[in-house]
């Protein structure tokens, strides 16, 4: 849909799900299914379960979980990505990462405890065959009331960053990698969720969701070094969520990051390579999303693929890739 009287572009939303009562979705993952089918994986912090839609018309397929901390139960599930036919969720009241198999959620590994104080998102990265870097992000805060940012001096724990392996025999173990994030006031990861990465620029975009200062993203590399870069100051009106890479090429593409508003959540784009402003849309009635997935392969309703959110935290929508691109003429044609 053009935009009227200069505003931003609308991107009418292909597939609202039903809303889920009482609940509280938060983050997103999206898997190929053996039988063709897309799934759509979502995170349920009230309800304690993953919830599962699928990708081409919405539909509520299947419910794992259920509150507890055994395995295979949640207490406060967050951050979700999916490798493979493994899925990694982090428990933020729970302090760990779970990782399991797909289609069942069978569970096959736990870890991060004890060093995870009050995880939120992660981002999986395949180094090598079997064998994944995980980084968790750790907005732990003062205590008693948990409230306020910590001294600067401890933010160098802000991430942490593990090594997840698979024997030949199928044994799933993990290993404590290190921790980072700069600890002077300019760059400090204060209130932090969302993160990903872009291996081919050596780039992880970690957003900082602190109003009080400066809400962003920040620019590191993998190996835990930050870039001295962040987005400019009023990019974002409310808190930076969700964060997706869009790779068109080996090199090119776009940021996708999602800003928290109402009465409706503006989506930017950012060049991939400069990060600099590439456009931005709203959904017609996508408001105060937290996560997103963006699934760049053609599926049966999506051909050049689909970019899925949260709504208002009790419905997933779904925007065709090539609405998308359209409304906000992309330099880059992903969608060829």
């Amino acid at each position: 849909m053009a935009p009227r009287d200069g505003a931003l572009p609308v991107v009418n939303e292909a597939w609202r799900s039903v809303p889920v009562a009482g609940h509280e979705l938060d983050s997103l993952a999206v898997w190929p299914t053996p039988d063709g089918a897309t799934w759509v994986l979502a995170t349920d912090k009230h309800g304690d379960q993953v919830l599962v839609f699928d990708a081409d018309t919405g539909a509520a397929l299947h419910a794992f979980g259920g509150p507890g901390s055994a395995p295979g139960d949640f207490d406060r599930p967050n951050g979700i990505s999916v490798q493979g036919d493994l899925a990694f969720v982090v428990e933020r009241d729970n302090r760990r990462v779970q990782v399991f198999s797909l289609p069942e959620m069978t569970p096959r590994l736990v870890f991060g405890t004890p060093e995870l104080r009050s995880p939120y998102g992660l981002w999986v990265h395949e180094v090598a065959p079997d064998t994944f870097e995980v980084y968790v992000t750790d907005s732990f805060m003062d205590p008693p009331a948990h409230t306020g940012v910590p001294a600067f001096d401890t933010l160098d724990q802000r991430v942490r960053r593990y090594r997840v392996a698979q024997a030949e025999d199928g044994t799933l173990s993990a290993q404590l990698l290190g921790s980072f994030g700069a600890t002077d006031p300019a760059q400090a990861l204060r209130v932090v969720e969302s993160i990903a990465g872009d291996p081919a620029h050596d780039r992880l975009l970690i957003a900082d969701e602190d109003l009080r200062h400066h809400a962003t993203l920040h620019d590191y590399r993998l190996d835990g070094r930050p870039r001295g870069r962040t987005l400019a100051s009023g990019t974002f009106g409310g808190e930076p969520e969700g964060v997706a890479l869009w790779a068109c090429t080996v090199d090119d593409g776009y940021w996708v990051a999602a800003d928290q508003l109402r009465p409706l959540t503006v989506f930017h784009l950012f060049d991939r390579q400069t990060l600099a402003p590439a456009g931005r849309f709203t959904g017609a009635a996508t408001a105060h999303t937290d996560g997103i997935a963006l699934y760049p392969v053609p599926t049966a309703r999506f051909p050049y693929g689909a970019l899925f959110a949260v709504n208002d935290d009790a419905e997933v929508v779904a925007f065709d890739l090539r609405d998308v691109a359209a409304a906000v003429r992309l330099d880059h044609d992903c969608t060829d």
